[in-house]
């Protein structure tokens, strides 16, 4: 573990850095599907990201950062309240049903933040839930996000294969006409059809698993949805709809420091870019949505430029959890993949305990106070930004709040190259690092990017020594006995109470 002198003096100079000039915008731009190696400053073949690649040439690129969860409700989850998502009941992949499963009232990222004087805002993805469950979405739609923190929200309400096909602002469905009112059901079919099992030829993108319930802009979805017609979005249109209201944010509250939390549906499945992307990339519809997610992020970073707000806002890139190919449409993600890696090496993606699983792209720009061009190796995990950005502006968490989430501002930029201690990784069971070493606890997890290998992981469990073996395929367990069983107890001691 870290010593505490120097944690001490960091905490001593990120004070100093708010005191001595204005508190920073922040602007977190939290991507979905993307892999460790699909952006060009990663090693990405087949695919131009030079708006990611700028952020990276003028901020910091980390080598060993990780979400907390291998898929995207649970790694949302601990990012935002700063504990673990296994610790609390229902926070697996939620349908567009489902409550809010974030507590009103929480401590949260957002919650500090406006304790601090920063207008909060959420745009985009949010599959964290609303309301209190099978929400009613003709009416004003409690609790959401506004109860944890954030004054503003416009959101995608879960994702984009599931309904209500439809975009949430101040907890109204935007452009809904009340004489056509929404029903979706996660059960009983509803609605006349056709569905995506009716007329799998007829559809704009074919699904290949799961995705064949109502049909919305030609895309059958997970779920069934009547009504709403006027409201039902456009996939082809959503990275412009909700970049231009994250641009409307930064440009309303230029004036007073502001968090911009800003979610984008790219590259989740159905991969339906804009037109003016098709063709962007050699890896077909996969790689284009990758190029439509970097104009994505160069629309907000061309808004700081032109408001002279990039110096002083700090910008992190990362995603909420490693890379899929195959995942319920048939999109040709395995067929033009090319000689593109999406996880860099890495073993296992989406739905995996393996490193590909948790492993994704981290960069922090903020000038003057961050090393341009720099490169960390530090273990950081995106469960500690509630609690470090908590102490870069100067507010304290109460002592219940953030369980799980370590001040690592020093980590954030770049003054620490060793990181945290230890991380749980989460994709139905339960995985440990510490430093150089991975083990994973007794269970079955996923293998490969989909389609799919199941691999059992037997008693006691697999051990990997990362600094030698980055793909994981030497198990170490019968090698090292007591580095696993130091592991194994370290992993239940974790997993039965946080440890701050």
């Amino acid at each position: 573990m870290k010593t505490l002198r120097p944690l001490l003096a960091f905490v001593c100079l990120g004070t100093s850095l708010v005191s001595a000039a204005e508190k920073p915008n922040i602007v977190l731009i939290y991507t979905d599907d993307i892999g460790f190696a699909d952006v060009g400053c990663y090693g990405a073949k087949g695919v131009a990201t030079p708006n990611v690649d700028r952020l990276a040439k003028e901020g910091l690129r980390f080598t060993d950062a990780h979400c907390s969860a291998a898929t995207c409700t649970p790694s949302r989850f601990a990012l935002l309240t700063g504990s673990y998502a296994f610790r609390q009941k229902g926070t697996g992949v939620l349908s567009g049903n489902a409550g809010m499963i974030i507590k009103p009232g929480s401590t949260t990222l957002p919650s500090l933040l406006k304790e601090a004087g920063y207008a909060t805002g959420v745009v985009g993805k949010w599959h964290l839930g609303l309301g209190d469950g099978n929400p009613n979405w003709n009416e004003t739609i409690k609790p959401g996000p506004q109860e944890i923190g954030f004054d503003y929200h416009f959101l995608i309400p879960a994702t984009g294969d599931r309904v209500p096909c439809v975009y949430v602002e101040q907890d109204r469905v935007v452009d809904l006409d009340p004489s056509d009112p929404i029903e979706t059901s996660y059960g009983k079919p509803i609605g006349e059809g056709p569905f995506g099992t009716d007329i799998p030829d007829q559809l704009k993108q074919k699904w290949s698993h799961g995705h064949n319930s109502t049909i919305v802009n030609g895309i059958s979805r997970i779920g069934f949805m009547t009504g709403g017609t006027k409201a039902r979005w456009v996939d082809e249109d959503m990275a412009d709809v909700i970049s231009h209201k994250a641009v409307a944010f930064i440009e309303q509250h230029r004036k007073k420091p502001f968090f911009l939390y800003f979610s984008t549906h790219d590259i989740h499945v159905p991969r339906v870019p804009h037109s003016r992307f098709v063709g962007k990339s050699t890896m077909g519809l996969r790689g284009d949505a990758i190029v439509q997610m970097d104009w994505c992020v160069g629309e907000v970073m061309n808004a700081l430029d032109r408001l002279k707000l990039a110096k002083n806002t700090l910008v992190i890139f990362s995603s909420d959890n490693g890379p899929v190919l195959d995942d319920g449409y048939v999109d040709l993600a395995n067929e033009k993949l090319g000689d593109h890696d999406p996880a860099g090496g890495l073993r296992g993606g989406k739905y995996s305990l393996f490193e590909g699983g948790t492993r994704v792209p981290l960069i922090v720009r903020w000038p003057d106070h961050v090393p341009a061009g720099g490169k960390s190796d530090a273990l950081f995990g995106q469960v500690d930004l509630a609690a470090s950005l908590a102490s870069l502006v100067g507010v304290s968490r109460p002592s219940s709040g953030l369980p799980d989430s370590r001040n690592e501002l020093d980590t954030l930029l770049g003054e620490d190259q060793v990181g945290r201690p230890h991380l749980v990784h989460e994709a139905r069971s339960l995985a440990l690092r510490v430093g150089k070493w991975k083990f994973v606890a007794p269970a079955q997890t996923r293998d490969h990017l989909g389609p799919w290998n199941n691999v059992k992981v037997e008693k006691p469990g697999f051990l990997f020594d990362l600094s030698q073996d980055r793909g994981e395929m030497t198990n170490l367990a019968a090698k090292h006995p007591d580095r696993l069983a130091e592991m194994a107890t370290l992993l239940t001691t974790l997993a039965a109470q946080s440890d701050q």
